[in-house]
């Protein structure tokens, strides 16, 4: 239940301390777009070095495309402990999906990990990823590891030629795509690509509220001042959570009589309403019993 995955660069080791106390439920230590093609190979070791120490937060790192020669380096470098998981960037393929899996098992053998202990999340990037995303998904369940899928709007945008307005609504298909494509696998909701103005608060604000809308959990974010936005609005509201605990009991007091469509302050109640109302109490719970530990 990450709300919030905040990058850092991986050669910067300030800014990989900062990260992990942002608030944010995930900090992603970035080998990838933040690290100059010369300095990829030497960032490794303060990265494994930074995921040692202790925090608070989950830790996980992008490594290099599998494309590049920098990406087996980097899986075999990062596996170590203390890594929750692994963000494969432009990831195209099933079998792209599958040799990255397979790496991973091998250096979780090798390190002594239990088997699976690290997550790999696959990043949709590409037109070619987007056109493979249903057998994607299909394996990424299958494989046991992946968890969710992203996507990265700036490479995928590159690929298609397009512009991206202020709206992003020439994205709504590849979020589309990609809720659809989720839960058909049943995976869990992707986690939304990142909002790059940075002097516009009111539209991020209104961004993650939209995904939170169209069935992501979660938002990449490459600012601290974005993690308490993503955490807020990716968390039931006290209205919300009071909502569905009245939804839960009234109808579970008709079910007692033989009933399973109600009406609840006017709003017509029946199953889906209900198992809507105990996700959202399950994802508060689940926030609160971290906050709590």
């Amino acid at each position: 239940m990450h709300r919030s995955w905040l990058f850092a660069p991986g050669n910067h080791p300030r800014r990989a301390e900062k990260v992990f106390q942002s608030g944010a439920d995930a900090a992603i230590l970035d080998l990838e777009d933040a690290v100059a093609v010369a300095e990829k190979p030497a960032a490794r070791a303060p990265v494994a070095a930074a995921l040692a120490r202790q925090r608070n937060c989950a830790g996980y790192v992008r490594v290099n495309a599998l494309s590049t020669p920098f990406a087996r380096d980097d899986i075999a470098a990062m596996v170590v402990r203390g890594l929750d998981g692994l963000l494969l960037p432009k990831c195209e393929s099933v079998a792209e999906l599958e040799e990255a899996h397979a790496l991973i098992g091998e250096q979780e053998a090798r390190r002594g990990l239990p088997k699976g202990s690290v997550e790999l999340l696959p990043m949709i990037e590409s037109a070619r990823a987007l056109t493979c995303l249903d057998a994607i998904a299909g394996a990424a369940r299958r494989t046991g590891r992946v968890k969710r899928l992203s996507f990265g709007a700036a490479d995928l945008a590159f690929d298609l030629g397009m512009t991206v307005s202020d709206d992003e609504a020439e994205l709504d298909y590849v979020r589309h795509r990609l809720v659809v494509a989720s839960r058909s696998a049943e995976l869990e909701a992707p986690v939304d690509t990142v909002w790059f103005r940075l002097n516009d608060a009111a539209g991020f604000r209104a961004r993650v509220d939209k995904s939170r809308r169209c069935g992501f959990f979660g938002k990449l974010l490459v600012h601290p001042d974005q993690v308490a936005v993503a955490n807020e609005v990716f968390t039931p509201s006290q209205a919300e959570v009071e909502r569905a605990r009245k939804v839960v009991e009234a109808f579970g007091a008709a079910q007692a009589q033989g009933l399973a469509a109600i009406q609840v302050d006017g709003q017509m109640v029946d199953y889906p309403v209900v198992h809507r109302a105990q996700r959202t109490l399950a994802v508060a719970e689940a926030i609160g019993s971290r906050s709590r530990a």
